[in-house]
């Protein structure tokens, strides 16, 4: 860690096998990697994603209020909507900058994944 950089580790297995870690405050920004979720719908895994978004943020004493900008990623453009509802009730009165992209994801079974960018706190 650098004195401009810090990195924030989740202990998921795979930010050693990979080489990345679940965010990284530089500029200002905290930058939180791709997320994915378990569940067996599109929707359980979007609110399991951005748990693990929250707890990324809570770990530098940010929340979802200071996102900028939000990525998602689908393999199904179609079960974006589904999605709707839980990601304006977390947002809420603060909603992000906002893109979906249709692609494949790491492994089929997960359905949507999360990138977030929040403002770090002063």
């Amino acid at each position: 860690m650098t004195d401009r950089i810090r990195r924030i580790h989740s202990g998921g297995e795979f930010e050693a096998k990979i080489g990345y870690c679940r965010a990284v405050v530089a500029g200002g920004f905290v930058h939180v990697a791709g997320s994915v979720g378990q569940g067996d719908t599109v929707q359980d895994q979007c609110r399991a994603a951005l748990d693990t978004i929250k707890a990324a943020l809570e770990k530098v004493g940010a929340s979802l209020a200071d996102a900028v900008r939000v990525n998602y990623y689908l393999p199904d453009r179609h079960e974006f909507e589904p999605c709707w509802p839980i990601l304006a009730e977390a947002f809420g009165d603060n909603p992000p900058a906002a893109t979906m992209v249709e692609c494949g994801l790491i492994d089929p079974k997960y359905r949507i994944e999360i990138e977030l960018t929040a403002l770090a706190p002063a």
